[in-house]
């Protein structure tokens, strides 16, 4: 049987949450300042595309492995990188973010296809072992002890739920890419990185919104609660029992 994460392994998560927060906001600082000071748009993007390059680099020299989000980051570099120095066009750097979402969208869809979907796995990470809210009652209670896999195998609704749950953040993931690309398309150069970053958080609350609505209507706080403790019969007085 599976144990629940540690807490380790919610402090790694944890950091890795951070890194994405600086590999996502670093650049957007970094292009406007450069851009202040005069420099071209295609240098100033490109510069700033170093930040998450490096945050991957130092990643690997550390901890000597690459995690996937860094290196799907780090391929999009180099391609957008390539290309738009070949055609002169900063645009294509514009774009990378939306590459990434729709990569990361498939990534959602193809899961659904495995033993346990990316959403169950990201969850997992922060809430088995966690207090749970159990509506029926209305407070806060102790979660179930039993392993995430063990519910998994026991209980059809735990599996839908986070099949619905990673289908939400694919299709939601895939429709965030195609409006990036979109913006960087069709927006003056400078206004998209700003615009871009703004929609991580966005995108981020939407789904999240959505996701937690789909929990409480299907029921997960219940299935994770701890339940209660049975009161024997032969404690019940004849007078409780009327």
């Amino acid at each position: 049987m599976t144990t629940a994460p540690s807490a380790p392994s919610r402090a790694r998560s944890g950091r890795q949450l951070l890194l994405l927060v600086v590999d996502i906001g670093v650049p957007i600082g970094l292009y406007y300042l450069l851009r202040g000071l005069g420099m071209n748009a295609y240098l100033a993007l490109l510069i700033g595309a170093i930040v998450p390059a490096l945050t991957t680099l130092i990643g690997f020299v550390t901890r000597r492995r690459v995690d996937g989000i860094g290196l799907s980051m780090f391929a999009l570099i180099l391609l957008s990188a390539g290309v738009s120095a070949l055609t002169s066009d900063p645009r294509f750097l514009l774009v990378r973010d939306g590459w990434l979402t729709g990569a990361w969208g498939l990534w959602f869809f193809a899961s659904l296809l495995t033993g346990r979907p990316v959403a169950f796995a990201f969850a997992r990470v922060f809430l088995e072992g966690r207090r749970v809210w159990d509506r029926r009652i209305r407070r806060w209670v102790p979660s179930t002890t039993k392993s995430w896999d063990d519910v998994w195998t026991d209980e059809p609704r735990f599996r839908h739920i986070w099949r619905v749950s990673t289908a939400i953040w694919g299709a939601g993931t895939l429709a965030d890419a195609v409006l990036r690309v979109v913006m960087a398309y069709t927006l003056p150069v400078d206004a998209v990185p700003g615009l871009s970053g703004a929609l991580w958080p966005v995108t981020f609350v939407v789904l999240q919104v959505i996701t937690n609505v789909n929990y409480h209507r299907a029921g997960l706080w219940p299935i994770l609660a701890e339940p209660e403790p049975a009161v024997p019969a032969e404690s019940i007085s004849p007078e409780s029992a009327h």
